[in-house]
């Protein structure tokens, strides 16, 4: 353990200061698409029976319009934010009319790309924007592409954590400049240390193979309907995903909080080539927003991003430039199709002392080839972090990636128990033990174990996955919303409908100007 580590350890394990570690904040994000009982994409629009996906603050769609997205509200206790996301779906399986959610992160079987309807909006003007922004990712990355899905986890420190720690080492800082440095530092190490997630939580090593559209891949065939890489954790996470040759150069220093911001702004004020070769309409009708390289800040694809709540029509960008960071967002977790949430209390609790020990461990900057090597290391392991003695590289040497697992396991171990003491629990150890027996036998990975299930029941993708679908339907329908929080739900979906309704009978003046405007507001911004 380094010196920093444990002398911070021991500041926070004091009897004053240990709740601090219990006054963070968790949400999570999970998205799903809603297929046919037959396992194809539903074609179907938002069923109004959700309430709006423009206002709705818990229900909304990502993407594709058959992509849900449940957004939980934050809790102190991870428990609590899995209790909100477990009842997001029960509320939502009682007002699906024969559809299913979808099990996995990689996608059911889909339709042509011409076939897979866009996120829509309503007809408000932030409605036709969030609609032609999706429009530009059709055109950019293709619809199939919009069809991935995946869990996004929020995590932040109790600020008062962070006053604590500012007193004691640099009390002369800003409060808000120490704050974001800390984040950033954290970031840092989970670049160096993220591919750990992979291994452990990664659950798609397979998929389903009309995915790729007759493209050129390095894929092995499982069965005549289903590609997959044999030691493979999370090919979402691959270079099948998300990719973008107009981001290839864009990754962004985290070696402080402004070389972010200015790589963030460069990109969705620089143009690019074939996007401006393409325009931004066709036939008088939008296609996407700008002719940038990212229309807007959410289009730069990264694992974990610097986050802060925005206020009305404010840019993320401004947002973080005149508050600083206020939290980190996960965005590389797989859904796990062997749980209904696709992710559990376990994972949450390791999650958490995971990015604990990134936030509070020493991070020296990214310099010289360490983004590379990070880059490399991650890469690595969702495509091949289950063969047997694989390397990665650290500080410029070679390394087993299961040394270098159970040396983290073990920094790891007195975050976990420290965060123990505090919850009075001892549910972060026992689930750091149920990770390190992952490292030791890598056929407990979520990832061996959907490939394993495939081979004894003799599926394709597909059909494990419908499979894993319907037990999690007859889960959630088994297990109905009581009264209380079904009102809830209902009043929820009848006012965000409202909402909307008020937002499109409010608006004034015409789309291009809207559009104009709002980017408008990122060129002023100054860098």
């Amino acid at each position: 353990m380094s010196e920093l580590l444990s002398r911070r350890l021991a500041l926070l394990g004091a009897p004053a200061h240990l709740s601090l570690l219990v006054q963070g904040r968790h949400g999570i994000e999970r998205e799903t698409l809603r297929v046919n009982r037959d396992g194809t994409l539903a074609l179907t629009e938002h069923p109004v029976a959700l309430g709006s996906a423009l206002t709705h603050e818990r229900i909304t769609t990502d993407y594709a319009e058959a992509l849900l997205e449940f957004v939980t509200p934050t809790s102190h206790l991870p428990a609590q934010t899995l209790e909100h996301l477990d009842n997001v779906h029960r509320y939502v399986y009682g007002k699906l009319d024969g559809e299913l959610l979808w099990s996995p992160s990689m996608p059911c079987p889909l339709p042509d790309e011409a076939d897979i309807p866009i996120g829509y909006y309503g007809t408000s003007l932030i409605g036709r924007l969030k609609h032609v922004y999706r429009k530009g990712l059709a055109l950019r990355y293709g619809k199939t592409m919009q069809c991935i899905a995946g869990i996004h986890y929020n995590f932040s420190v109790s600020e008062d954590l962070w006053a604590l720690l500012r007193t004691e080492e640099n009390g002369e800082q800003d409060a808000q400049a120490f704050q974001s440095e800390r984040y950033i530092s954290l970031i840092r190490n989970f670049r160096r240390y993220s591919w750990l997630l992979m291994y452990l939580f990664g659950a798609s090593p397979a998929l389903d193979k009309n995915f790729l559209r007759g493209n050129s891949h390095a894929l092995e065939t499982f069965d005549a309907d289903t590609l997959y890489l044999p030691y493979a954790t999370s090919l979402r996470m691959s270079d099948l995903g998300y990719q973008s040759h107009a981001q290839k150069g864009l990754t962004p220093c985290y070696n402080d909080l402004d070389s972010y911001l200015g790589s963030l702004h460069k990109a969705v004020s620089t143009p690019y080539p074939p996007y401006v070769e393409a325009g931004t309409k066709r036939d008088g009708e939008w296609i996407q927003l700008n002719t940038n390289i990212i229309q807007i800040e959410n289009e730069y694809y990264s694992s974990i991003r610097p986050k802060r709540v925005a206020r009305s029509g404010e840019r993320p960008i401004q947002a973080l430039r005149s508050r600083g960071i206020q939290y980190i967002e996960v965005r590389c977790i797989d859904i796990d199709p062997f749980l209904p949430s696709g992710i559990d209390l376990d994972e949450a609790r390791f999650l958490d002392t995971f990015l604990l020990y990134c936030a509070l461990n020493e991070s020296p900057l990214l310099q010289d080839g360490d983004c590379a090597a990070c880059s490399d290391n991650f890469l690595s392991v969702v495509e091949q972090g289950r063969k047997p003695d694989l390397q990665l590289r650290r500080r410029g040497e070679s390394i087993a990636m299961t040394d270098w697992a159970n040396e983290l396991m073990d920094k790891l171990k007195p975050v976990a128990e420290l965060l123990d003491r505090a919850e009075g629990t001892d549910g972060h150890r026992q689930s750091l033990s149920k990770q390190r027996a992952k490292v030791a036998d890598p056929e407990l990975t979520p990832s061996a174990r959907v490939l394993a299930e495939m081979r004894q029941q003799g599926e394709s993708f597909t059909a494990f996955s419908l499979r894993q679908s319907e037990a999690h339907a007859d889960y959630f329908r088994g297990r109905p919303l009581a009264a209380g929080p079904q009102a809830e739900f209902e009043a929820m979906a009848r006012e965000s409908i409202e909402q909307q309704v008020e937002t499109e009978r409010q608006d004034e003046g015409d789309f291009d100007t809207f559009v104009a405007a709002y980017q408008a507001s990122i060129l002023s911004i100054a860098t």
